[in-house]
């Protein structure tokens, strides 16, 4: 194994893992309003579409250089779709422990979010086109990269979702949870502005 490219690996890996995007955001939005414990479901569902997404990238990384139109039109998609959920935040309402049950997301959202999230598609676009041969030109050798970028990633979102929880612990008035809210709504909207940008 060459060791300056895995040192290379490791530096592009925990920058984009941890760096804000759609799911860290999203992480930390949900973590403010339902608590680390209730944004577990959805870190779940966010590793399997995460990891899926990348294994599928890995075996068919000529297939989308050849049909990048479709993809561009796919990150459009997605940039709706963050945007769309960063306007729910950004509208919602400090909730009673009822409601807060019944706008938890869950595992499928997560999943559905890494098949529009362009920040992911370019992550592993770039992992597989830089990195590919890290372990070897196999694909169960691109599946090893796969699973030490999880290694990073779920970290990642977890220190998000507590990040979102300990804010939720300080802005525990109504008026302060509502500019909370706010600003996670915003944050989230302008993640996919600078998707589409």
């Amino acid at each position: 194994m060459d060791s300056e490219l895995l040192a290379q690996f490791l530096v592009f890996t925990i920058a984009m893992c941890f760096s804000p995007g759609p799911n860290n955001i999203l992480c930390a939005a949900h973590g403010s309003q339902h608590g680390f414990k209730g944004t577990l479901p959805l870190i779940s569902g966010m590793a399997v579409g995460w990891s899926s997404l990348g294994i599928f990238v890995g075996g068919a990384t000529v297939f989308i250089e050849k049909n990048q139109n479709f993809f561009d039109l796919l990150t459009y998609i997605g940039a709706l779709y963050i945007a769309y959920l960063g306007y729910q935040v950004f509208k919602s309402s400090p909730m009673s422990d009822d409601e807060q049950k019944s706008t938890k997301l869950g595992p499928i959202t997560g999943i559905v979010l890494q098949i529009v999230n362009g920040k992911a598609w370019i992550h592993f676009l770039v992992l597989m086109t830089q990195f590919g041969l890290l372990f070897g030109p196999s694909f169960g050798a691109k599946v090893m990269l796969v699973g030490l970028n999880l290694v990073f990633g779920l970290p990642a979102v977890m220190t998000w979702a507590g990040f979102g929880t300990q804010l939720r612990k300080l802005f525990t008035t109504t008026k302060s949870a509502t500019m909370l809210n706010r600003g996670m709504g915003f944050s989230l909207i302008a993640v996919a502005i600078w998707i589409v940008v």
